[in-house]
């Protein structure tokens, strides 16, 4: 089994996918966690393992683990709780694994890894010229190229942020839930937030889309994922595939990837000294 770990600065995902013959199968169980800064490599590795053991998956059915993570004060203790429970290294998605991906941009270390996987799952099954915005803490928005390059994007505040900046600043403002408003015009305080803030944020997002694809082309494809997608991709003029996996999906091809070209060069070295 393959383990897959997305880790964001809210949620983390976790998902299993099946290895049969060397071959990396479909998408099996997921789960979303709290993403905790303080938690120890212990307890992710009790977590995880109860986790697996209700899927009746015991620890020595993993066989290899890749990990996406943007909170890099904890993937020390990511690397410590696969070695002690899983007896694995992870591949992390940093430089020098192999990811298939072209990335043009002016510092490629800088590039999030959830944002190479979203790229590298999109390009492959979207095609490309290719934007997706995933929906999480913060908004992302990744621009893939006519010709398959990761060239760039941009970050917007995320939608929950956006909120609690506005209810931190805003003393008489109540808290409210953030839900699609059933009208547009509000006639009282909560129905002004909700529609301020759910209408606001589909203008942010579609108003950078459109020159965005206003520089690649109109048969550039906009695919939505992470955990508001669904909440703010059917009201967007642009956005026309909601993908819950792309990343995950990322995450196995790049897998299967740079474990490919680790083969490869393994059996080059061996070859050379024969």
């Amino acid at each position: 089994m393959l383990l897959a770990l997305n880790v964001n600065n809210t949620n983390t995902v976790i998902a299993l996918y099946p290895i049969k013959d060397g071959h990396v199968g479909d998408l099996g169980s997921t789960w979303r966690i709290s993403t905790r800064h303080q938690q120890t490599a212990d307890e992710y590795g009790i977590l995880v393992r109860d986790l697996l053991l209700g899927e009746g998956i015991k620890s020595t059915d993993i066989t290899g683990i890749v990990i996406a993570s943007v909170v890099p004060p904890i993937d020390w203790i990511l690397r410590q709780f696969c070695e002690r429970y899983f007896n694995q290294k992870p591949v992390f998605i940093e430089p020098g694994v192999k990811t298939g991906l072209a990335i043009r941009i002016d510092n490629p270390a800088e590039a999030g890894a959830d944002r190479i996987a979203n790229c590298v799952g999109a390009l492959e099954k979207y095609g490309s010229p290719c934007i997706v915005i995933d929906f999480g803490t913060a908004t992302n928005f990744d621009v893939i190229s006519a010709k398959g390059e990761f060239i760039g994007g941009a970050i917007a505040p995320g939608l929950n942020i956006s909120a609690d900046a506005l209810f931190a600043r805003a003393a008489r403002l109540p808290r409210v839930e953030i839900k699609r408003p059933a009208k547009i015009i509000g006639s009282n305080t909560v129905d002004n937030l909700q529609i301020g803030l759910y209408y606001g944020h589909i203008g942010l997002v579609d108003s950078i889309l459109e020159r965005m694809i206003g520089e690649l082309g109109s048969n550039t494809v906009c695919v939505a994922t992470g955990g508001l997608a669904h909440l703010i991709a059917g009201d967007s003029k642009y956005i026309k595939h909601i993908d819950d996996t792309l990343t995950l999906d990322g995450l196995r091809i790049i897998y299967e990837r740079h474990r490919a070209a680790r083969s490869r060069t393994h059996q080059d070295d061996s070859a050379a000294k024969a």
